[in-house]
C-alpha cells in the first residue's frame, strides 16, 4: 500500500511529466512559426514551463519522493504531429495555436484532477493553483492571438 508522501510524489511526477511534454511542444511550436510575435510568445510559454518544472520537483523532493525525468510518449508523438501539421497546412501560425490551445485545456484539466484528487498540503496545493492560474490566463491569451489570425 502506497504511503501519502508516495501518493503525492506520483501525482507530481505526472504533471512534472506533462509539464516536460509542454515545454518541448511549445519549443516545437516556436520553431514551426514564422510570425516574430508568435514565436516570442511559445518561446516564453516554454520558459514558464520550464520554470514550473523546477518548482515541481522541489516540491516532489520535499516529500522525499524521487524525480523523474523525462516526457511521455504521447509528448513525443504529439510534438511530432505538430511538425507534420505545420508541414501539411498552410496556415502554420493557425495550427500551431490550435495545438497549443488544446494542449493548454488539457493542462488546465490536469491540474484540475490532481487538485481534486488528492489531499494536499497547503505549500502544494498554492503552488498548483498558481500554475493553473498561469496556464489560464496563458490560455486566455492565445485564444486572443487566435482571433487576430
Amino acid at each position: 500500500m502506497k504511503t501519502y508522501s508516495e501518493k503525492v510524489g506520483n501525482k507530481l511526477n505526472d504533471l512534472l511529466e506533462k509539464t516536460y511534454d509542454a515545454e518541448k511542444g511549445f519549443k516545437k511550436a516556436a520553431e514551426n512559426v514564422q510570425h516574430t510575435g508568435l514565436k516570442t510568445y511559445f518561446k516564453q510559454k516554454a520558459q514558464e514551463r520550464y520554470d514550473f518544472g523546477h518548482e515541481l520537483k522541489e516540491e516532489i523532493k520535499s516529500f522525499g519522493q524521487e524525480v523523474d525525468k523525462g516526457g511521455s510518449i504521447t509528448g513525443t508523438m504529439h510534438r511530432a504531429w505538430m511538425d507534420v501539421k505545420s508541414v501539411l497546412s498552410k496556415d502554420s501560425e493557425e495550427s500551431m495555436l490550435e495545438e497549443a490551445i488544446r494542449g493548454e485545456e488539457a493542462s488546465v484539466e490536469e491540474y484540475d484532477e490532481v487538485l481534486s484528487e488528492i489531499t494536499l498540503p497547503a505549500s502544494t496545493q498554492t503552488i498548483l493553483s498558481q500554475q493553473k492560474n498561469k496556464i489560464m490566463d496563458g490560455l486566455s491569451s492565445i485564444r486572443r492571438l487566435e482571433d487576430l489570425n
